[in-house]
């Protein structure tokens, strides 16, 4: 991008906020909605990097990137089903299986994904959104895949249903009250089970749009620590899909802020950029746990059921 100088940094940025933030808006919201119901998944990394496998296998043997994306959302909901089934026994701790899941996850498909590292599968569509510019740089910018066009009417959506109907309703009674959710005659487990399977669902489907669509391909670390940055993500986001969505679009562009230097010819020192989401999801996770402040208003917010308010 040196040809348009240092417009090609803000350029850059957007791009990369529209391309890294995808997989932080589907593993936020699946982790938002498990959230809402009173369970933790720290799992999502394993997932995320399985439903990745998966859907790069399934998509290279179909030859169909659809089919691969339906595969890893599969695989994704399976893994959530299977946190949400060993967390319903007494004295299971959420975070402990979520650690262990994450390992057994990402161990699986490391094993599995061996013969597909080297294999080119189909990629997801994108719409050339700077069709009307002559600047290749800008049409670079605005090529947007399908699934982060997905993405944001799912974040409104998610909101929309956990505050106008009875799903959302009973989501939430569970997540701030189990006692009062049993009152009701609402069935916690079940409620908690469906709710880690949509977020493991959700959390597949980001691990298919990064390794069918960007990077657009299968290696081990492909994931690069999404699936925890999501879980401080949520927490940033107050619980909020919506707010999930603009916190996943300030990852992604943090994300992007090193590639977009690098662009434009800087050489020393650029790379310490790179580091930026990491440094980010650090900072949030001490501001959220200081006392007062930001701090309190976000664990406010928190439904009275996780473990972290408790």
């Amino acid at each position: 991008m040196t040809d348009i100088g240092y417009w090609g940094v803000p350029l850059a940025i957007l791009g990369g906020a529209i391309r890294v933030s995808t997989p932080f808006i589907f593993v936020s919201i699946g982790e938002c909605i498990t959230e809402r119901s009173g369970r933790i998944n720290l799992g999502l990394e394993g997932t995320l990097v399985f439903g990745a496998m998966s859907g790069y296998a399934v998509a290279y043997h179909t030859d169909s990137a659809w089919a691969g994306t339906l595969a890893a959302a599969f695989a994704g909901l399976l893994f959530g089903l299977l946190h949400g089934w060993i967390c319903k026994f007494p004295k299971v701790n959420d975070i402990a299986i979520g650690i262990a899941l994450m390992i057994f996850g990402s161990g699986l498909a490391f094993f599995f994904g061996k013969p597909y590292v080297q294999p080119v599968a189909p990629d997801l569509p994108a719409i050339p959104l700077g069709f009307w510019s002559d600047i290749p740089q800008l049409q670079a910018a605005l090529n947007v895949n399908v699934l982060f066009l997905v993405g944001i009417a799912l974040a409104f959506a998610a909101s929309w249903m956990l505050k106008n109907t009875r799903i959302g309703l009973t989501i939430r009674v569970a997540g701030d009250s189990a006692d009062a959710a049993r009152a009701l005659g609402i069935d916690v487990n079940r409620v908690r089970l469906w709710s880690t399977g949509v977020g493991g669902a959700l959390a597949g489907i980001g691990g298919a749009y990064l390794s069918l669509y960007y990077p657009g391909s299968w290696n081990e670390g492909i994931s690069s620590g999404q699936g925890l940055m999501a879980v401080a993500l949520v927490i940033f986001a107050r619980w909020s899909p919506v707010n999930c969505l603009y916190a996943s679009l300030l990852f992604g562009g943090a994300g992007a802020l090193g590639p977009a230097l690098q662009s434009v010819g800087i050489s020393q020192g650029y790379y310490l950029f790179y580091a930026a989401p990491y440094v980010l999801t650090l900072g949030l996770l001490v501001a959220t746990s200081s006392a007062g402040g930001s701090a309190t208003r976000a664990i406010t917010a928190a439904p009275g059921e996780l473990s972290i308010t408790k």
